[in-house]
């Protein structure tokens, strides 16, 4: 379940939450999602290798990353010590938030597409995508959904917003 939503545009931790559910699994904790998250990881830093290695080349790029990174560790970091985060992993949370973001995701791509990372990635869109990324602390919100969501908004187009949303996950993940 993991290895496929994770890069989709659909909650991989929703998805996992949902199926412990589903099947009366007990085994449905934070620390459960956190190691197959690994993974994920892992899959990306592989793909990603050469854009990665050119990152001492491209210092800019890398800075953007770790500002972009810098609201979700702060909110998670909040999230996590006054353990609200248990409280998000709901069903009903997981199946209106689900909803709605797939609704924002679909106008956000109905936008035009003209912005390019090389040339119009810079310290107020990456804040920008970078405070959306929060709300993929709640389950049902698709961090890979959402990021992609902001850069749409911004007018990146799709492969670029791709790219963006899975640059900014190996901080996240």
């Amino acid at each position: 379940i993991q290895g496929i939503s994770e890069f989709l545009p659909i909650s991989s931790s929703a998805h996992l939450i949902l199926v412990s559910n589903l099947y009366d699994l007990k085994t449905s904790s934070l620390l459960i999602d956190i190691s197959l998250h690994l993974g994920s990881l892992l899959a990306i830093i592989f793909f990603f290798r050469k854009d990665l290695f050119n990152l001492k080349n491209n210092q800019k790029l890398l800075s953007l990353i770790i500002i972009g990174s810098i609201p979700l560790v702060i909110f998670g970091y909040i999230l996590h010590t006054t353990e609200l985060i248990h409280l998000l992993r709901n069903i009903k949370v997981i199946a209106w938030t689900t909803l709605f973001f797939g609704i924002i995701l679909y106008f956000s791509d109905q936008r035009k597409a003209d912005q390019n990372i090389s040339t119009n990635l810079n310290i107020k869109s990456i804040i920008f995508i970078g405070l959306f990324q929060i709300l993929a602390l709640i389950p049902g919100v698709s961090r890979a959904g959402i990021t992609m969501t902001a850069a749409r908004f911004l007018n990146f187009n799709r492969v670029d917003s791709g790219k963006i949303s899975f640059l900014l996950s190996i901080p996240a993940l």
